[in-house]
């Protein structure tokens, strides 16, 4: 599949053909062709928001039958915000799933190599977040490459109430503890669906930020995170299927205030 092939895919939310299966052979070769759907969505005048990191959650590994995290970019068009309580179209989404997380703000560029401590110096914010994702395989049927070139099935985020860093933590570690000992409770239309955990995302958000940022500099051709830009860092519970008409919940029991999202 050509890079236009996937983008075309992507806004109507149609499966690919069989053929897609086995288009991607390997990691490299698949982000090859996610940067070159980047380089069309900006070339038509979308601007990028940020990246997603997806599969940081160890727990979902064999469900998913992948065992490493991988990232992929995020728009202008894809992100919205709001106080604790929003809406989101699931219109031309393929299969989509509803994930919990927290998403980070940069108020800087952490230098290349970055500790914990450099990369705290450059946040800004956190906040809740549900990113939907969604798979263009049937069936959420899929290897590694795959996720890769399907945009890191990135769809929408929601982004929640703000949290200033400063408020929370006064330095990394502080930061990792009270994120890695968050947990969160996951209502579909006021029932619980799941509880999941920060410590479930490679032993807290912060520790997925900082593998990602590794990641993404060892990329050739991407682009470094900069002023403005978020993160979303992966779900702390298993990625749930969504419809209309559905109303979700994720209440944090510390940290992070609650959020909630109806979809139409």
């Amino acid at each position: 599949m050509t890079p236009q092939d996937l983008l075309q895919h992507s806004d109507t939310g149609e499966l690919w053909p069989t053929g897609g299966v086995a288009a991607f052979a390997d990691v490299p070769s698949a982000y090859r062709s996610a940067l070159a759907v980047r380089a069309l969505r900006i070339a038509r005048g979308e601007t990028p928001r940020g990246y997603k990191i997806g599969f940081t959650n160890r727990t979902i590994w064999p469900r998913y039958n992948v065992y490493a995290p991988i990232w992929g970019s995020m728009w202008d068009t894809t992100v919205s915000s709001c106080d604790g309580s929003g809406t989101l179209s699931l219109a031309r989404l393929c299969q989509p799933r509803i994930e919990p997380e927290a998403v980070f703000g940069f108020r800087a560029t952490p230098r290349a190599g970055a500790s914990l401590d450099d990369l705290f110096d450059a946040l800004d914010w956190v906040a809740p977040g549900f990113e939907v994702v969604q798979s263009h395989l049937p069936d959420w049927k899929f290897v590694a490459p795959q996720t890769v070139a399907d945009g890191g099935l990135h769809a929408r985020l929601l982004v929640g109430r703000r949290v200033p860093i400063a408020t929370l933590a006064q330095n990394a570690d502080q930061l990792h503890r009270a994120l890695a000992g968050a947990r969160v409770r996951l209502h579909k239309n006021g029932s619980l669906a799941e509880e999941g955990a920060g410590a479930n995302v490679l032993g807290s958000p912060l520790h997925a930020l900082l593998h990602f940022l590794a990641e993404l500099h060892s990329c050739p051709g991407a682009t470094d995170v900069v002023a403005g830009d978020i993160v979303t860092t992966g779900t702390w519970t298993d990625a749930w299927p969504v419809h209309p008409g559905q109303t979700w919940t994720a209440r944090f029991d510390s940290v992070l205030p609650p959020l909630e999202v109806a979809f139409s």
